[in-house]
C-alpha cells in the first residue's frame, strides 16, 4: 500500500510551525507496512488544497491530511473535501452538543463561528476527537482511502491511533520489516558514502547526518528480513571500519561510560571552550558517579594556571588555544583529581576571538594518562553552539578510541 501525507496551513510554509505531524504519521504507517511515497505541504488557499488532494489521489491508495479543520475562515480543508467528492455539509447535532459542552465546561459561551465545526460532509465516517472540537473524517472511494485529521498534534495522534491505524492495519499487506540504526562518529557523510559503495543491495540504507555524527538507517523488507538485516549490518561495520560506535539511540557518552566501568577507570575533565558540556553529557548517564570524578571549567587563563597548574610560560609562548596548553590542562586535571585519565578542551567557539593564525572553530583536545599525554587538533565551523557540540563529540571520540585500545589489549 502506498501513501501520501498532506499537511495544510500557511503557518507550516512560513516556518512558524514545525511539521511534526508528518514525521509521526510516517513512522506509524511504516510500522504498518505502508510505503509513504510523498509528503506534501500546502497553504490555506482552496485551489491549492484541491490540487494537492487531486494529485495525491491520482498516485496513491491512501491519503492522510492534517490541518484546516478549524472553525475560522482560513480552515478550508473540509470545504474543499466536500466539493471535491460532491458531499453536502450537514449539521450534526451530536457534534454541536459536544462542542457547546466543551465551552460550557470552561465557563464560556460558544462563539457562533464554532457551529461550523458541527457541519460535516454527508455519508462519511466520523472520527472522534477526544481532546478538541474538530472531528476527523474517513472516506473510501474507488478503493482509495482519504483521512482528514486535525492539525493540533495531540488531537491528530489520538485520532490516528484510534481511527486510522485500525483501518489501515487491515488494508496494508503485512510483510516482515526489520530496521537497525548504526551510529558513527568522526567521519563525514560523503566519506561514509564512499566507504559503503561496495555494499551489496540487500536493504534500503539512509544516511542521517547530525552534529554528533552520521547515523546509518538500515531497513529490510520481505522474506528473511531479520537475517538479511544482520548480514547488511555486518557488511556496513566492515566497510565503515572503526567509525561505528553504537546502535539505535546509543550516545557516545553511554558507550564511553560502559568502557570506563568495564576497565575500572576514573575520569576527570577540564573544559574551556566547551564550558562544561562534556561533563554535562557524561553525567546525564545514570551511574556515571562510578567513573566520573569531577569536571572543571577553566575559561580564563588565570584559572588554567591557578587550578590546573598550567605554566604561565606555556600560555605566554604558545597561547591558551594550543596543543601544549591542552596537554597541560589534561595532565593538570588528572593530577588534581587523582584519576586514571584527564581530558581537556581549549579552543575558539566563536564568533569572536579568532586571530590570523587561529580561526573560529579551532580546538585542541588533550588526553592524559600516567603513561602518556597527547593532544589532537580539530577545525570546525563558525557557529558557536554547533562548535561546542562538535568539540565535545570530538573529545568523547578521542577518549572512546583510547579506551578501545585498552580493551583490545
Amino acid at each position: 500500500m502506498r501513501a501520501e501525507i498532506v499537511t495544510v496551513g500557511n503557518e507550516i510554509l512560513s516556518g512558524d510551525t514545525v511539521d511534526t505531524n508528518s514525521a509521526f504519521i510516517g513512522r506509524k504507517l511504516t510500522e504498518l507496512g505502508v510505503q509513504v511515497e510523498w509528503i506534501t505541504s500546502v497553504g490555506d488557499r482552496e485551489d491549492d488544497i484541491r490540487r494537492a488532494f487531486e494529485t495525491a489521489l491520482g498516485r496513491v491508495d491512501l491519503v492522510i491530511v492534517t490541518g484546516g479543520l478549524g472553525p475560522t475562515h482560513d480552515d478550508a480543508t473540509k470545504k474543499v473535501f466536500a466539493r471535491l467528492f460532491e458531499k453536502k455539509l450537514v449539521l450534526n447535532e451530536q457534534i454541536l452538543r459536544k462542542v457547546r459542552a466543551k465551552f460550557q465546561k470552561r465557563g464560556m459561551a460558544m462563539p457562533q463561528v464554532n457551529v461550523g465545526q458541527a457541519m460535516v460532509p454527508e455519508a462519511v465516517e466520523l472520527l472522534e476527537n477526544r481532546f478538541g472540537t474538530a472531528p476527523g473524517f474517513h472516506l473510501e472511494q474507488h478503493k482509495r482511502h482519504i483521512f482528514l485529521l486535525p492539525g493540533v498534534p495531540r488531537e491528530m495522534r489520538q485520532m490516528l491511533e484510534e481511527g486510522v491505524v485500525p483501518v489501515v492495519s487491515k488494508l496494508a499487506r503485512r510483510e516482515e520489516i526489520c530496521r537497525l540504526t548504526l551510529r558513527t562518529t568522526g567521519i563525514s557523510e560523503s566519506a561514509l558514502f564512499e566507504r559503503l559503495k561496495g555494499l551489496k543491495e540487500m536493504a534500503t540504507v539512509a544516511f542521517l547526518p547530525g552534529y554528533s555524527g552520521v547515523d546509518i538507517r538500515i531497513t529490510v523488507r520481505g522474506s528473511r528480513a531479520g537475517e538479511r538485516l544482520e548480514t547488511t549490518a555486518e557488511q556496513i561495520r566492515q566497510l565503515a571500519g572503526d567509525f561505528v560506535y553504537g546502535v539505535e539511540k546509543e550516545s557516545l557518552e553511554e558507550v564511553v561510560g560502559r568502557q570506563l566501568k568495564r576497565l575500572g577507570l576514573k575520569l576527570a575533565v577540564a573544559e574551556s571552550c566547551t564550558g562544561g558540556l562534556i561533563a554535562h553529557r557524561l553525567t546525564n548517564i545514570p551511574g556515571s558517579s562510578d567513573y566520573f570524578e569531577r569536571g572543571v571549567v577553566t575559561y580564563s587563563n588565570e584559572s588554567k594556571v591557578q587550578l590546573l597548574g598550567v605554566p604561565e610560560e606555556t600560555i605566554r609562548r604558545y597561547g591558551a588555544v594550543s596543543a601544549r596548553t591542552a596537554e597541560a590542562m589534561a595532565s593538570g586535571v588528572r593530577k588534581l583529581a587523582d584519576t586514571d585519565i584527564g581530558l581537556s578542551t581549549t579552543g575558539i567557539a566563536g564568533p569572536t576571538g579568532a586571530t590570523p593564525t587561529k580561526p573560529v572553530g579551532l580546538v585542541f583536545i588533550g588526553l592524559s594518562t600516567a603513561e602518556k599525554t597527547v593532544s589532537r587538533k580539530f577545525q570546525f565551523g563558525e557557529d558557536r553552539l554547533v562548535n561546542k557540540e562538535r568539540m565535545s563529540q570530538a573529545a568523547l571520540e578521542m577518549l572512546w578510541r583510547k579506551l578501545k585500545g585498552r580493551e583490545a589489549k
